[in-house]
This record gives structure tokens, C-alpha cells and sequence, in this order.
């Protein structure tokens, strides 16, 4: 008797079959985003999301390309087809996920300042009016500047890495710079000249990118985020990157029922079995 395969049994076995062919994945990150991707002294880049990288493409058994290239580029080039998918942490919004299909979030990503190690805490946002806030392109924290700058009375400034937008913090152009906690966390922790500071709650999360049409491809890569926290494979690399244990409600932990994001646009509310060797 023939067994019927489940639409995501067929997706995962077309996925097997390619993968004799060894094509391999094109992905890209933003090189200057520490601790999710950053360049060692060899040139190679490592970090949170390069293992994460890494990993999907062992268990889909195809070699993997990082390109490391600026964050303002990465959506273009995946839409171009110049990438499969991005590796680079994506904040998901509504806006976003109208253009793009996501997997689930593997990643929980509040935003938060960092300031000069000399200066006042930041204490709640009407603090903000006055000072200059520095932002890398293209990114979420770039559109919740501009969204805000005229509610809190700040201006922004737009660098083409955080790694710049960091340094006009030290070097005076910019009063604050505007990240991920993570992102922030990992900046404050490798120098000593500046701190973290005021932290805003966004209830939103991380998640890989595909192109909009590519919903076989969102369904194979879903299916390996999910093993990936069925197995403990998050909570190692949140401990090896971030120095803690992910909290067990954390979207590094809590694996969501359908493909996509809840709540957002593109979200596949059908219910499925991950499929994990």
C-alpha cells in the first residue's frame, strides 16, 4: 500500500533529493553585527547567526555561502535571488511580512541604548529630546527613529554598520546608539567606554527571510528552526554567544504551531509534525 506524504513530507523529501546534487545555500549577514556576525583576524566571519547558518545547512545537508555585506543590502540581494534566504538577524513587522515570508521567531529582540560609560543613564524616553541618536541602515531601529523623532523630540543619524554608528557614540556625533539588546549588550561588553541604558520593550521577535513566493522553501527551513529547539541546538548557541540560558517562554525555545510569525502577515496557521533526524 502507497503511504500518502504530508505536504511537509514532500517539501522535506524534495529538499533531501536536491541536496545530492550538494547546491549550495547563498545567505548573507551583516559582518559588523557582534555577536551575530562579526570578522575574525583570518577574515572569516563568526557569531550567533553563522552558526545558526551553519547548522541548518548540515542538517539539509548542502554546503553553505555566507556573504558578509552591509544590512541595507541584504533584503535587495534576496530579492534579487542574489540569496536563498537571510542568515542575518530580521526583526519581523508587519510591514516586512508583507514582503517577505518568514519562519517562526528563533530570537526574542527588545531594542536598547548604549551611551558613553561617562554619561547619565537614559531613564525613559522623553529623556531622548535634544540628543542625536545613531542607527545602522535599513534596519528597525532606523524606522522606530524615524517614527519617533518627532513624538520625543530627538534627531538621528544613519551609519552603514552599527560597528559606525557605535563609534559617533565615542567619538561625540551621536548621544546614543539605537540596537538589539543583544547587539548593545555585546558593544558594552567589549568596551569599556560605554554602557547599556534604557531598554524598550517591542514584543517582537527574529526570524529568517525568504522571498515571498518561496513558501516550499519557508516550509523545509520552518521545520529546521523548530528541530533546532526541539533539540536544545538554540538554547547552546544563546548560551555560547549571550553567556545565559534563553528563558523556556523565549522564542529561542517555545517552538509555535504553524510556519510563520503569529499574528503577522504570511503567518500558515496549519498545523504540522516537525520532521527531526
Amino acid at each position: 500500500m502507497k503511504t500518502k506524504l504530508t505536504g511537509l513530507a514532500l517539501a522535506l523529501s524534495a529538499a533531501f533529493c536536491g541536496a545530492a546534487m550538494a547546491q549550495t545555500i547563498q545567505t548573507a549577514v551583516d559582518a559588523t553585527f557582534a555577536p551575530h556576525a562579526m570578522r575574525k583576524l583570518d577574515g572569516t566571519i563568526e557569531g550567533f547567526n553563522v552558526d545558526m547558518a551553519m547548522e541548518i545547512g548540515k542538517r539539509l545537508k548542502r554546503p553553505v555561502n555566507i556573504e558578509g555585506t552591509q544590512f541595507s543590502g541584504l533584503i535587495p540581494g534576496l530579492n534579487a535571488k542574489k540569496y536563498d534566504w537571510i542568515a542575518a538577524p530580521t526583526t519581523v513587522t508587519p510591514q516586512r511580512a508583507e514582503q517577505m515570508l518568514f519562519t517562526e521567531g528563533y530570537l526574542d529582540t527588545d531594542f536598547q541604548f548604549l551611551v558613553k560609560k561617562s554619561d547619565a543613564e537614559i531613564n525613559n524616553l522623553d529623556e531622548l529630546k535634544g540628543k542625536t541618536i545613531s542607527v545602522n541602515k535599513g534596519s528597525a531601529y532606523e524606522t522606530w527613529a524615524k517614527e519617533n523623532m518627532g513624538k520625543f523630540g530627538f534627531k538621528y543619524d544613519i551609519y552603514d554598520t552599527n560597528a559606525d554608528a557605535v563609534q559617533a557614540v565615542l567619538s561625540g556625533r551621536a548621544q546614543a546608539n539605537l540596537a538589539g539588546n543583544t547587539v548593545v549588550a555585546w558593544a558594552a561588553k567589549q568596551n569599556p567606554l560605554v554602557k547599556t541604558t534604557y531598554t524598550i520593550k517591542t514584543g517582537l521577535v527574529w526570524a529568517i527571510p525568504l522571498r515571498l513566493d518561496d513558501r516550499a522553501g519557508r516550509t523545509v527551513l520552518s521545520n529546521a528552526v523548530k528541530c533546532m529547539k526541539m533539540d536544545g541546538t538554540y538554547a547552546r548557541l544563546h548560551e555560547k554567544w549571550f553567556g545565559s540560558k534563553p528563558a523556556a517562554d523565549s522564542a529561542a525555545v517555545k517552538v509555535s504551531p504553524g510556519h510563520g510569525v503569529v499574528g503577522m502577515p504570511g503567518y500558515d496557521p496549519t498545523p504540522n509534525t516537525p520532521q527531526c533526524s
